[in-house]
């Protein structure tokens, strides 16, 4: 059967990960096939038809990255984009630069603010020669040196602002997924094209890059204020309440974009509580409109911090795919939530439980095969030595009493499998996507843990809250499995499998800041601690790009 991703233009990708399966066993890197690698290579299509009549000599190149060497690790892609348009000028036309020269000059200068802390070679030398042009007779041949700057300025800004840092740092970063491959050279001739054209019209990056790049210009900018003393917290403030401390909490909260109402009255008013509950989902926690301790918390974490989360996620969003062309599942791991999408339309969403912090889920990406009913479950050799046998010793009706079986030996270690039916560790149902983690999703008899905020509660693998509407979205171009069927598939205490007409891509991510549909910024905790390592690189300017 034909991959999915043959539909995908361009195709690019999403995720991080963690050292222990979901049977907690010890996970080996996820083996790349060519297939993949093919797919994952496409590039963003471009056609150029921008002026042709003016023209530079070709020798200019060599003579160009003689006097820069720092930028010679561009030469091949630079040549390379003038052969194909006969050395044509870019940036220029009818001798005057367009607009496009500013926007990424203005990039080029303001890097940080698409959260990099590097320098690119001979920037001030970029800043000198638009500076210079723009005070030249307006009747301008093209500047060739300034045209070459130019562009390849553009390539080492695609490199550091849409490639990232480079696949070292991402497997460092444990995000073991295939890393995206774009033709910058395809989009620098769409950009070219239209002279209009902004060099922020789809970017060649993952919409969430761009809007957090949004709003790491507001923290960046509430930061500068040095405006953000401590929120005072002495006791549970509730509705109805008055204290000088609401008026601190008011004026926070209008800051962080949540409140919009009068900030100089101390009443704990219907607006308040409208804005906390905001505040509240946007951070994850329980939307219930008290100013509790855990919320005047999250009202006091630092915006250094909280900049460096934007920096994070930026960073992971330049590896993810541009968009997708068709059903999709994703599973975001701090945020606790099983999304499913068609293309970039969000169709519905669900709770899930994830991997505890010691048997953290790996973040990878996978098809959807099989949907399995009544499903056994072979519990993991590591569950065997550090759960079942503890047990059979306290109590030799231990593998009866959970309805499981010993099928076998290795070694000496008893071979376990759980029958299906309701107590089953899997549920009714279990949806696998074969891959080397041994990670998959489930159904779970234990439904009362979908009640907590924080859910990383499994041994790796992914409990769904919603397994039957999982199993029907799934099934929806296989017409003989209705309700009726799949619920009595469900209770027939027979394992079946039922292998999907075609396969679903399932991406298991991890962002601890990202921006909703509302367009509002969302904060989760860093529940497997990833987020230092990469923000430390980020800030120092030591990742390898």
């Amino acid at each position: 059967m034909q991959s999915p991703y043959k539909k995908y233009i361009p195709l690019l990708l999403i995720i991080a990960g963690c050292s222990f399966n979901s049977c907690g066993q010890e996970i080996k890197h996820q083996v790349k096939t060519d297939t993949l690698s093919k797919e994952w290579n496409q590039t963003i299509p471009g056609n150029f038809s921008g002026q042709t009549k003016s023209v530079m000599d070709s020798t200019r190149l060599d003579a160009f990255f003689k006097s820069y060497p720092a930028l010679q690790n561009y030469a091949g892609r630079v040549r390379d984009f003038y052969r194909k348009r006969n050395y044509a000028f870019a940036w220029f036309d009818d001798g005057r630069l367009i607009e496009q020269a500013g926007n990424l000059s203005n990039r080029v200068m303001n890097l940080q603010t698409d959260g990099i802390y590097k320098t690119v070679p001979y920037q001030n030398i970029l800043d000198s020669l638009i500076h210079d042009i723009d005070f030249k007779a307006t009747k301008n041949r093209p500047d060739t040196r300034l045209e070459l700057m130019l562009t390849t300025q553009y390539f080492v800004f695609a490199k550091l602002a849409w490639g990232g840092m480079n696949a070292l740092v991402s497997d460092s970063a444990k995000w073991y997924v295939p890393r995206k491959k774009v033709n910058y050279n395809d989009y620098l001739d769409s950009l070219s094209k239209s002279p209009t054209k902004r060099l922020s019209a789809g970017e060649p990056v993952y919409r969430q890059y761009e809007l957090l790049r949004g709003f790491l210009k507001k923290y960046l900018a509430l930061d500068a204020s040095g405006q953000w003393s401590t929120v005072d917290y002495s006791a549970l403030l509730k509705p109805g309440d008055t204290a000088a401390s609401v008026v601190k909490i008011k004026i926070r909260l209008f800051k962080l974009e949540d409140f919009h109402g009068d900030t100089l009255n101390n009443t704990y008013n219907n607006e308040l509580v409208t804005a906390v509950r905001q505040f509240q989902d946007r951070n994850g926690q329980q939307p219930n409109g008290l100013l509790d301790k855990a919320t005047i918390t999250a009202l006091n974490v630092p915006l250094k911090t909280r900049i460096k989360q934007i920096l994070v996620n930026m960073e992971r969003s330049r590896w993810l795919p541009v968009r997708l062309n068709g059903d999709y599942l994703a599973v975001n791991i701090p945020e606790f939530q099983l999304h499913v999408y068609h293309a970039d339309s969000l169709l519905w969403s669900c709770k899930v439980v994830v991997g505890q912090s010691v048997h953290q889920t790996t973040v990878f990406y996978g098809e959807v095969k099989y949907v399995v009913f009544s499903p056994y479950w072979n519990v993991p050799q590591s569950i065997v030595l550090k759960e079942i046998i503890p047990g059979i010793r306290k109590d030799i009706n231990y593998i009866q009493k959970h309805d499981m079986g010993i099928i076998g030996y290795h070694g000496k270690i008893p071979v376990v499998r759980q029958k299906p039916g309701p107590e089953n560790s899997l549920g009714l149902v279990k949806f696998l996507f074969p891959n080397t983690y041994d990670i998959y999703l489930h159904d779970t008899p234990m439904k009362s843990l979908f009640g907590e905020n924080s859910r990383a509660f499994s041994h790796g693998c992914i409990r769904v809250v919603e397994p039957v509407k999982l199993a029907s979205f799934l099934l929806k171009n296989n017409p003989e499995w209705n309700a009726a069927n799949m619920d009595e598939a469900m209770h027939s205490g027979k394992e079946r499998y039922v292998t999907l007409k075609q396969k679903m891509p399932v991406f298991i991510a991890y962002f601890t800041a990202f921006t909703n549909r509302n367009g509002l910024l969302n904060f989760r905790k860093d529940i497997y601690n990833l987020d230092d390592h990469l923000a430390a690189m980020i800030v120092s300017g030591s990742g390898e790009y």
